[in-house]
């Protein structure tokens, strides 16, 4: 794997690799990482489209970025993707994808206009008492001790935490910290999750830290990502006469291992109610998407829970039948069984019918709802809600079969198998209209409105997925597969279940990276993939990542020790003239 940075490749075009023309490559799954891989074979490949079949379990592609209407019900998202600007392969893919809205534009030049006339930003990041802003809201207050528990999860090394949980490199100080509050209900962690995954995305997103509060690190879409993603690739992949395999299930991937190579030799599918198998040589590319937080979700109505259900689906068998084979196929068993009862299961899609909660959201973002710009600016987190319900509102219309009356509003608690606080059950237990009533008590509607309004002015469709945090569960060193597993030919795994070095999964990134290495080492692309973006090697991010997570202090206001504050003094006095002192006057710490 060549691992590159800088404009000098990032600006090059590959040539033709040698034999491309005799290739050919069968996608599995048909989410963001599949259709990215056909966009790298094509584009950096050079190999012809009609030559590329991409195999998807339903319907329709896209996913986990999803998005569609339900006649007589509403709209339904399954949930959000948030961006950041160093999303390297994101952008570098949708550089080369054409914009279905702007012409003679790409989806890159579109997005990049929308955030620069519409940066995104929070004007309200928690709330509780029904509707009241959090005092300390855009303070971290991470006490001596939090910090110090932070510091040194960044400082690990990552060998030294396998085996560890979050709860078990922080104390109880820590978890009573809006930093945790912001970066559990943003980023979907619990207690229980991986604090190697906990440090993957500190130093990931490091650069980010003074954003965090107020979202202005975050980039979104103009519609929900099916409609501002998805359909332009596809259209993109459909222009080069790409095979579009829809309600097919890859059941098995056979791979022969003669000696330290490793070469799929068959594909065992079922399409339309019968088992075909599919012979493959070494010209045959397999790309597999193994495993899926979006797979065998479940959806209620307005008057109906989304079904509870622990069916594996397709991408769980397939790959527990892959791993069979081979160790080095990753252990898929730690990620899809026995997940906490308290995981995230739920989220809901709120469409509301009508102009009555318009002054609910005003009040929260001091922003209208309809004017096509940033509402919420990304989730708000209702810290004393018993289920930890955020929500947001993008902008608006999300769809673009909205009526003028209609705004969409994205709900999820993060933790299940708890009574609410207005409404007495758990959320995978709640129809869509008694979430739509936990959330308007939150939002502090009056009590004897609730009812009225959550039948006149709403409808919700709740969504049951019982995988959706298995990215985080606790792993070992071999748990998710390597993109290219040591001595393999023509068989790569891409998705956030997928392993590459230092990237952090639950990022549309993440996917796009694994389909770009997988790509680029079948096929010996010339061209070197760009490195995750090295925020965490930068003592000038460093520093200034110091001044806001010790709340906009100064090195002389810092709660410090006797012992340490001398050792600081002294140091400081050394620095002065140097460039240090000039690192630390530009973050503000002196």
């Amino acid at each position: 794997m060549k691992y590159t940075n800088g404009n000098y490749e990032a600006f090059a075009r590959s040539r033709k690799p040698e034999g491309v023309d005799q290739k050919s490559a069968y996608i599995v799954g048909g989410g963001l990482a599949g259709l990215t891989a056909a966009v790298f074979l094509i584009r950096d490949g050079h190999m012809k489209g009609e030559n590329i079949h991409i195999f998807e379990e339903l319907s329709l592609n896209g996913g986990s970025l999803d998005g569609k209407f339900i006649p007589h019900d509403g709209f339904v998202t399954r949930g959000g993707r948030e961006m950041e600007n160093h999303f390297e392969c994101l952008w570098d893919a949708f550089r080369s994808v054409p914009s279905l809205e702007v012409e003679d534009a790409s989806v890159l030049d579109e997005f990049y206009w929308l955030d620069h006339d519409d940066p995104n930003s929070s004007n309200c990041r928690i709330i509780h008492n029904r509707g009241e802003r959090v005092d300390d809201d855009g303070k971290f207050t991470l006490s001596k001790a939090a910090q110090k528990d932070l510091v040194n999860l960044f400082m690990s090394a990552e060998d030294q935490l396998v085996g560890k949980r979050i709860e078990d490199v922080f104390g109880d100080e820590f978890f009573e910290s809006n930093f945790w509050l912001y970066w559990c209900s943003m980023f979907a962690f619990e207690k229980w999750h991986s604090a190697i995954e906990m440090r993957r995305y500190i130093m990931r997103f490091i650069h980010h830290i003074k954003g965090l509060p107020d979202f202005t690190a975050l980039k979104f879409t103009r519609y929900n990502q099916y409609e501002s993603l998805v359909k332009p690739l596809l259209a993109f992949l459909d222009s080069h006469d790409v095979d579009f395999q829809y309600e097919t299930t890859v059941n098995n991937v056979i791979v022969d291992f003669e000696g330290k190579k490793k070469v799929a030799r068959k594909l065992l599918i079922t399409k339309a109610g019968k088992d075909e198998e599919i012979e493959l040589t070494e010209n045959e590319l397999v790309f597999v998407t193994n495993g899926s937080i979006t797979e065998s979700s479940t959806e209620g109505d307005h008057h109906t829970p989304a079904p509870v259900t622990h069916d594996l689906g397709g991408s769980w068998r397939l790959w527990k039948n892959l791993a069979k084979q081979s160790e080095e196929f990753g252990n898929p068993d730690v990620f899809c069984d026995n997940l906490p009862d308290k995981s995230w299961f739920v989220s809901a899609t709120v469409t509301w019918q009508n102009k009555e909660i318009e002054p609910y959201f005003e009040k929260l973002t001091q922003r209208k709802l309809r004017t096509g710009k940033i509402v919420t600016g990304g989730i708000i987190t209702i810290k004393d809600s018993n289920w930890l319900m955020s929500f947001a509102t993008h902008r608006q219309p999300h769809f673009k079969e909205q009526n003028d009356q209609q705004t969409i509003t994205w709900v999820y608690g993060l933790l299940s198998n708890t009574p609410g606080n207005y409404i007495k059950k758990p959320i995978e237990e709640c129809t869509g209209q008694e979430i739509a009533q936990e959330l308007m008590y939150h939002m502090g509607v009056p009590e004897e409105d609730i009812e009225r309004m959550s039948e006149e002015a709403c409808t919700v469709i709740p969504v049951y997925m019982p995988f959706i945090t298995s990215y985080f569960m606790l792993r070992e060193p071999g748990d998710r597969p390597l993109v290219i597993p040591e001595g393999s030919q023509n068989l790569a795994f891409i998705g956030n279940f997928a392993e590459t070095k230092r990237d952090t999964v639950f990022t549309t990134e993440y996917s796009v990276r694994t389909a770009m290495e997988a790509v680029y080492q079948l096929l010996g692309v010339e061209r070197g993939v760009p490195e995750v973006f090295a925020s965490a090697y930068d003592i000038r991010t460093l520093a200034n990542s110091v001044y806001y997570l010790s709340d906009k202090k100064k090195i002389a206001e810092m709660d410090l020790p006797f012992f340490e504050k001398a050792i600081v003094h002294e140091f400081i006095k050394k620095t002065k003239g140097t460039y240090v002192e000039e690192i630390l006057k530009d973050a503000n710490l002196l």
